[in-house]
Parts: C-alpha cells; sequence; structure tokens
C-alpha cells in the first residue's frame, strides 16, 4: 500500500486517519492585540494632532477702542437693600469715530498696595439715562453712542478684593460692537 506523506495509516484504528499537522500553527491572538493596540494608539495620536489649537496670545483691544475715550472717572460705593456694599466707577465716554457703538466690554484691573492683581473684572459698560428722579444705567444696545457722541456711563461691582489698594484701577476696552 503507498501512503502519502501526509496522512499516517494506523492499521489498528482501520485505516487511514486525518492528517497530523507537520508544524505547529503560531498564536495568532496576540499578534491581533499588538495589531489592534498599534492601530488604536495611531488613531489616537492622530486625532489629538487634528484637534489641537494653536496658542493664541493675549488679545489686544478691538480696532474700534482706539475711536472710544473714557475720562472723568469719579468712584463711590453705597449699601444695597442686603447691607453689602455696591461700588461705582462712573465716566464719561467719547466716540471720535464715523460708527455709531451698540456695545462695549471694559477690563477693570483692580490693583494691591505692591501693584500687584488684586482682581480683575469684565463688565459691560453701561451708559447712564435719566428718565426719572435716578439715573438709570442701561447697556448700548438700548442707547447707542453715535459718532461724534460722548455720554455718562456707570460700571457696577458688587464686590471689590480686600487686598485693593483703593487707587482708581486700570479700565481698558476690551470688546466693541458698533453697526
Amino acid at each position: 500500500m503507498v501512503r502519502s506523506p501526509e496522512t499516517n495509516y494506523n492499521p489498528s484504528m482501520g485505516g487511514l486517519i486525518h492528517p497530523s499537522p507537520v508544524g505547529e500553527e503560531r498564536d495568532s491572538s496576540r499578534l491581533t492585540i499588538v495589531i489592534a493596540v498599534a492601530v488604536i494608539m495611531a488613531l489616537a495620536i492622530a486625532i489629538a494632532f487634528l484637534l489641537r489649537t494653536k496658542p493664541t496670545g493675549p488679545a489686544g483691544p478691538p480696532p474700534y477702542a482706539a475711536n472710544l475715550k473714557l475720562s472723568d472717572f469719579k468712584m463711590s460705593a453705597a449699601e444695597n437693600f442686603v447691607g453689602a456694599t455696591v461700588s461705582y466707577i462712573d465716566g464719561t465716554i467719547t466716540n471720535s469715530g464715523n460708527k455709531t457703538v451698540t456695545h462695549a466690554m471694559v477690563t477693570v484691573i483692580f490693583q494691591d498696595d505692591m501693584g500687584q492683581l488684586a482682581q480683575r473684572e469684565d463688565v459691560p459698560l453701561k451708559v447712564l439715562r435719566t428718565t426719572g428722579p435716578y439715573p438709570e444705567s442701561v447697556d448700548l444696545s438700548v442707547s447707542p453712542l453715535a459718532p461724534g457722541q460722548a455720554e455718562q456711563f456707570r460700571l457696577t461691582f458688587e464686590s471689590i478684593s480686600a487686598q485693593w489698594n483703593h487707587q482708581y484701577p486700570q479700565i481698558q476696552i476690551s470688546d466693541v460692537t458698533t453697526r
């Protein structure tokens, strides 16, 4: 009887049996895990690279802010009905540009005795309207500032840091909307 090298003949078993493997197959599960981990790491790196943003430096004042002048500052404080002190900075804003200002935000920096930052606030600039017995501060969207116009404004602070040196803070226009 002629046998092929791939099959074994076992007379006690009654004939031919299935071929026996010549070499053991390599364990493919380890290779699959290594490939899967590598693909996941590559995807994570690619996503991180695509989602990163360029660092932005501190934004300067908006271009139209050069046309707005803040002057005649006066500070005051009053006690509200709850007994807390509310602080105010009043002044004049002048629009020397050729556009109407419909919104303005200012950054107010209070310093301590060493000239370091004690508190920083971004607040909307509101103009004062005298429609009744008391002046009311209203947003520039309600009472826009036309070109060449000057108006009284008020900034309101519910609380100011105890480290504040009680000097006039730095006030800078940080956002302007015009039409």
